[in-house]
């Protein structure tokens, strides 16, 4: 940052840690790598951001857009900014006059962005980046999206009407179907739209739980149509990524709770992985685990709509992908559906004696029909699961264009800016 230097001062990118959900788009969306975190807060690597602002848009909770005049040599640090349970206040003209500098002498983060060269990819980094072509708006037709009606500091509170496990009864990995009842609270979502709820208690370090993140698997209209409540599906995390036993708290929390109990929500968040509302207009799922709650919002929403003859519909293509049959959550009402109403491929990556099979396998097995998808501009693309998932899904998606005679760069271009490819990876 050149022009930061020269000045002696620099508008420092910070993130609140009041009002952030931890949902992690921040640093999945960063082309530059200048975010990151434990396991508390998420924090901007003063050194390494250039401004560019392609963090902001996509935040839910508008945490990511704060910024402070500070001079370079007083830059917060990653170990400070780790610690925070606030953002620091505004430095006073008379602060930063002490240190021989005017607030004017920041350099406005467009500039900086203008004059401050790309990253280096990392030895051995992809040269693929899948994230380049996730939209940032909605569909034109989507429905107004509500936002931050309840934020992380004035919660409401809902009632638990139901719980269930949705995966094979008396299988290790639990995944739970929960819905939640607003009562007379106004809450109201769309398919796509997530809400965060607030453990009880406090972590290790005395602190109280920040929010968690969940999906709403529940059309606009609620899980019980005309009633003012909402559905999740929560999996119980037993072990980390490195399959050591450990107890998720938000989740564990969520699994355990009863009918009767209360618990308590912000949000609801999220204002562009919404579904598109014109007629004709196509639906492709893609998703893993419990990515599947905005894929079931969809479906469920469409097949409201059929049944009540309101709605000429598109194609409506679901690829979901777990370890196993007995894993994969919804796996039996998913059979019920009508086959000339949604169009399901399956793919499991731990059946014993089987071949590991991935959604993007699938999806080059339906290479024909996918690749009329990606011509037609009526076609929406929504990818949510695993970060992992992401770019396989996404290179699939440009294989299929080439092989098809397409140009993948005017067609990822178009899906990124008209809002037809989605991606919700974490």
């Amino acid at each position: 940052m050149d022009m930061a230097v020269e000045a002696g001062v620099i508008n420092q990118h910070l993130i609140d840690p009041e009002i952030c959900i931890r949902c992690n788009t921040c640093e999945a969306t960063c082309p530059v790598n200048a975010i990151t975190h434990d396991d508390r807060n998420y924090v901007v690597r003063a050194d390494v951001c250039n401004g560019c602002m392609a963090c902001i848009s996509p935040c839910p909770t508008g945490s990511i857009d704060n910024w402070r005049t500070m001079p370079l040599k007083r830059v917060y640090s990653i170990e400070e900014q780790l610690t925070w349970d606030e953002l620091p206040a505004e430095l006073t003209p008379e602060q930063l006059e002490a240190e021989g500098l005017s607030s004017t002498d920041a350099p406005a983060m467009a500039e900086v962005a203008a004059a401050a060269p790309p990253a280096p990819s990392a030895p051995g980094e992809p040269v693929f980046n899948s994230g380049q072509y996730g939209a940032t708006m909605p569909p034109w037709s989507a429905a107004h999206a509500y936002t931050n009606l309840h934020p992380p500091k004035k919660p409401t509170t809902a009632t638990v009407v139901g719980n269930f496990n949705c995966t094979e009864a008396g299988f290790e990995s639990q995944t739970h179907h929960i819905v939640l009842d607003f009562g007379a609270m106004p809450f109201p979502v769309l398919e796509g739209q997530s809400i965060g709820i607030i453990p009880p208690g406090t972590d290790a370090k005395g602190k109280p739980h920040f929010a968690r993140q969940y999906s709403i698997a529940s059309p606009r209209n609620g899980e019980r149509p005309g009633y003012n409540n909402l559905s999740l599906t929560v999996k119980r995390v037993t072990e980390d990524h490195q399959g050591k036993p450990m107890r998720g708290v938000a989740s564990n929390y969520v699994c355990d709770l009863k009918v009767g109990d209360t618990v308590q929500v912000v949000g609801p968040f999220g204002a562009s992985f919404l579904m598109p509302n014109h007629p004709k207009s196509h639906v492709v799922m893609i998703c893993t685990g419990t990515g599947s709650a905005p894929m079931r919002a969809m479906t469920e929403w469409r097949r409201r709509l059929r049944k009540s003859g309101k709605f000429e519909g598109g194609r409506l293509m679901l690829f979901f992908g777990a370890r196993t049959q007995q894993e994969l959550p919804y796996f039996g009402p998913l059979q019920t559906l009508p086959k000339d109403f949604i169009d399901i491929n399956l793919a499991f990556s731990r059946t014993p004696g089987q071949p590991k099979r991935y959604v993007q396998h699938a999806m080059r097995e339906r290479a024909a029909d996918l690749a009329e998808l990606l011509k037609d501009p009526q076609a929406h693309f929504y990818v949510c699961g695993l970060k992992s998932m992401e770019e396989g899904v996404v290179l699939a998606l440009r294989d299929i264009a080439v092989e098809a005679g397409l140009d993948w760069d005017a067609v990822g271009i178009a899906l990124q800016k008209e809002g037809r490819l989605h991606l919700e990876t974490y």
